[in-house]
């Protein structure tokens, strides 16, 4: 069973500690893409649905 130094412990928590702030700021570059990506899909089935009422426009019903 190796023995680890005080020295090496404290490198082992530091690059933990690294990984964990990069993989925070990947989760945060994500949450931001997802964001972007919500707001265009939204935009695009407004446009989908502004052109499927001028391409269908729907009958009127006669009184």
């Amino acid at each position: 069973m190796k023995r680890y130094t005080k020295a090496d412990l404290e490198k082992i928590v530091y690059s933990q500690y690294e990984n964990l702030n990069a993989i925070h700021d990947l989760l945060r570059i994500m949450k931001h893409q997802n964001e972007l990506l919500q707001e265009v899909n939204k935009k695009l089935k407004d446009e989908m649905t502004e052109v499927k009422c001028k391409m269908y426009p729907k009958l009127r019903r006669k009184k």
